[in-house]
């Protein structure tokens, strides 16, 4: 890369008159560094000059590359490049725009940008490149290792992901252009991911048009037709539109207020997602148009606002002030309904010049007019910093490529409620957040250790999503743990991913217990009474059997076996050998009582189960056994223990088919807790049978988990069905007898091989 870069020569555009250029002409005018010269007044010579080297080596390193439409590649570049000078970034960022593909597809590599522009330009481009030398198991995780680079460069440096939205959002301009089965994986992942991170970063106008770009690929047809009726009603209602600007202007002429005036349309993403959510036809949608009223000072905001509620009716409920409460990405506005003339609905924003500045550009107005250092400028900034920073402390934590990617999904939805400590701490959430997101987020050891919760001083369930304004007191206790029914409803990246780390360890740790305690029972089978110690007398024996076995340690071959990918009675046919060849046989005694009582229900060849085991014992939801049903246990491949009924028929065939991973299971003694069943009851329908039934169940001290109702007959019966939670089948036939014993109640039954 030492030789000197040629360029084309600029092209200069077309002479009023002259004949239209031809498409070679026209591309070789895009593709000139004419197209950008107009954009960069703003810069010094010495950084036009600088930028323009860039141009030059991007312009030869993508010689010969052409676009999906025929136009040389380098007209992306500069069209990317246009982009980030509209927003006024500086030098190093327009470099780096101009060079974003040079080290993807051009063989360029990082020390060739250092040595040319120097390292700050070379960080950037690095930033960009996507992670194509690395090998991914599939294109989502390759999609997340890729995002997780670019966010590690952009919490050093925001123009990184400045100059990634203009790219993809040149990307979606010309997305027609690409192969038709692109376009929906590309418009999804610009809908799903780059918008809301434009949104977040305050940059509404490339937010706006990412959504609107995107809602045209995914959904064409009904993209068309809205936009057909957009221009209809745009044409009907132009009259009236200008009557209520020139009202507004009137008004405020009247009351010697200075405003500037802009009228506004909603996006055809918006209307349809409007539509969409609250079930509205076209013509229900009464706010498509809207002004934006632009004025001098903060309470001139307040001032322009008195002027339009005497002018127009306001639309009781339609008023936000995000200036007192600005939205976490920094925008601040005033936003009314009004009623206008012929009783159209018409909504105004009204804001000062700097606070328009950061409603479009976001964090992007901090170049944009740098002599104009706002205080919501420099929050804005501030804001999307300590977002980045939180989906950094996430990366850090998860290893995980696609789980991280669902994190950052998960955490791109921008909308917040601030909650209080007891202590009078103000903390923001993300909307939906619970009561458990609240915990991980003051530390994840309060999380971890989360028994009970108070909002305003009530108790609430854990799963309480929490509201602004509320204070949440969190109960811990020593002896608690995370529950997995909690992965169903937090809604935190950090809560999900501080659980799911927990469950991993924890059904590791039980795996290895429940492997060990069925070795031991597999070993006492072979005459073995208990399993040899890891000590200096069998350190041998364990080295061989591992080797057998192909696991690392003892641990590993335990955890193996608990969760099914070993099977027990053959590691301890092999164990039992090398046992024997160690000089220590077998009990005859042990062994002929084993075989002897193979088939007796006695519970030395059986693995006792109590509901203590968690992750590593399921329970089969085609039968539901409970304590007192004789059960067997399957040993699933890499899925731990499943309990099934011994009558169970999906269990009958398993067993048909794979016989081996069957074993002895037995009911402890003393079981410590309810067990879920399935029951139906058979109805006659009637006014408040509901209740009848559920007040039997109550009685009986049953809970209830979940319930079904079908349609009634035409004689008016109907079957309930239950899933209930009781401690064995003494219980369960208690059930029975409350529910027979019940008005209107003509069958019942229990639910067993169900689909």
């Amino acid at each position: 890369m030492s030789s000197p870069v040629t360029s084309r020569t600029d092209a200069a555009p077309a002479l009023a008159g002259n004949p239209p250029p031809s498409p070679a002409e026209a591309n070789a005018t895009a593709a000139s560094f004419a197209a950008l010269t107009g954009k960069l007044a703003y810069l010094s010579p010495a950084e036009l000059g600088n930028v323009k080297l860039a141009y030059r080596f991007a312009d030869q390193a993508h010689l010969g590359q052409l676009r999906n439409s025929g136009e040389p590649y380098i007209t992306h570049p500069i069209a990317v490049a246009s982009q980030c000078a509209e927003w006024k970034l500086d030098a190093q960022a327009l470099m780096a725009a101009l060079l974003h593909d040079a080290m993807e597809d051009c063989g360029i590599t990082k020390t060739d940008l250092v040595e040319r522009f120097g390292p700050p330009v070379a960080e950037l481009v690095d930033g960009l490149t996507k992670l194509d030398k690395l090998q991914f198991n599939t294109r989502e995780e390759g999609q997340a290792e890729s995002f997780r680079k670019m966010l590690l460069a952009m919490a050093r440096d925001v123009r990184v992901i400045l100059i990634k939205l203009a790219d993809r959002s040149h990307n979606m301009r010309t997305l027609s252009d690409a192969p038709r089965e692109k376009w929906h994986r590309i418009a999804s992942e610009t809908l799903d991911v780059y918008a809301p991170i434009a949104y977040r970063l305050g940059l509404n106008q490339t937010y706006r048009e990412l959504q609107d770009l995107s809602f045209r690929y995914l959904r064409p047809w009904r993209y068309n037709v809205l936009a057909k009726a957009i221009a209809k009603a745009r044409s009907r209602r132009r009259d009236l539109i200008q009557k209520v600007q020139s009202d507004v202007e009137t008004a405020y002429a009247r009351n010697g207020l200075k405003v500037r005036i802009a009228g506004r349309e909603k996006t055809l993403y918006s209307i349809y997602k409007k539509m969409d959510e609250k079930n509205l036809s076209f013509a229900q949608v009464t706010d498509i148009y809207g002004f934006r009223i632009i004025v001098p000072s903060l309470l001139d905001c307040y001032t322009a606002l008195g002027v339009l509620h005497q002018l127009y009716k306001p639309v009781p409920g339609k008023f936000k002030d995000h200036i007192a409460i600005g939205k976490i990405n920094g925008y601040q506005s005033l936003h009314t309904t009004l009623v206008g003339p012929a009783g159209i609905n018409v909504e105004f924003q009204i804001r000062t010049e700097a606070m328009h500045l950061i409603a479009e550009s976001g964090v992007a107005s901090h170049w944009l007019y740098k002599e104009v250092a706002t205080s919501e400028a420099t929050s804005s900034d501030r804001m999307g910093s300590q977002w980045l920073q939180s989906l950094l402390d996430i990366q850090n934590e998860t290893r995980d490529a696609s789980e991280f990617w669902d994190h950052v999904k998960v955490d791109l939805f921008p909308d917040a409620v601030y909650v209080f400590t007891p202590k009078s701490q103000i903390m923001a959430m993300p909307r939906g957040a619970t009561v458990v997101d609240f915990a991980y987020a003051i530390h994840s050891s309060v999380g971890d250790h989360t028994q009970a919760a108070k909002v305003n001083n009530e108790p609430v369930p854990l799963r309480t999503e929490i509201k602004n304004g509320d204070v949440i007191e969190i109960i811990t206790s020593p002896q608690a743990s995370p529950n997995p029914a909690w992965l169903g409803y937090v809604r935190t990246a950090r809560a999900r991913s501080k659980i799911r780390q927990y469950l991993k360890t924890l059904a590791l740790t039980e795996s290895e217990h429940l492997g060990e305690k069925m070795l031991a029972q597999a070993l006492r089978a072979e005459g073995i009474e208990s399993l040899p110690l890891p000590s200096d007398a069998h350190t041998t024996v364990w080295d061989k059997l591992l080797r057998f076995s192909g696991n690392r340690s003892r641990a590993e071959l335990m955890t193996d076996i608990g969760l099914g990918k070993r099977i027990a009675s053959i590691v301890a046919k092999r164990l039992a050998a090398l046992l024997a060849d160690n000089g220590e046989m077998p009990d005859a005694l042990l062994l002929t009582r084993e075989r002897f009582m193979k088939d007796e229900t006695v519970s030395q060849n059986s693995v006792a189960i109590d509901g203590s085991e968690n992750a590593s014992v399921q329970f089969a939801k085609c039968c539901r056994p409970i304590p007192g049903d004789p059960i067997v246990g399957y040993l699933g491949r890499g899925e731990g223990l499943t309990i099934h009924a011994s009558d169970c028929q999906v269990a009958k065939k398993l067993q048909y088919k794979d016989s081996e991973r069957f074993m002895n299971v037995e009911w402890s003694d003393e079981p410590v807790r309810m067990f879920e069943t399935g029951i139906v009851v058979t109805v006659q329908n009637g006014k408040g049978v509901l209740a009848k039934v559920a007040n039997a169940l109550a009685t009986a001290e049953a809970d209830i988990t979940q319930i079904d109702m079908n349609d009634a007959s035409p004689q008016g019966v109907m079957d309930l069905r239950f899933v209930v939670s009781v401690r064995d089948g003494v219980q369960l036939e208690t059930v029975f007898k409350n529910l027979r014993r019940t008005a209107s109640v003509l069958r019942v039954q229990r639910i067993k091989n169900a689909p």
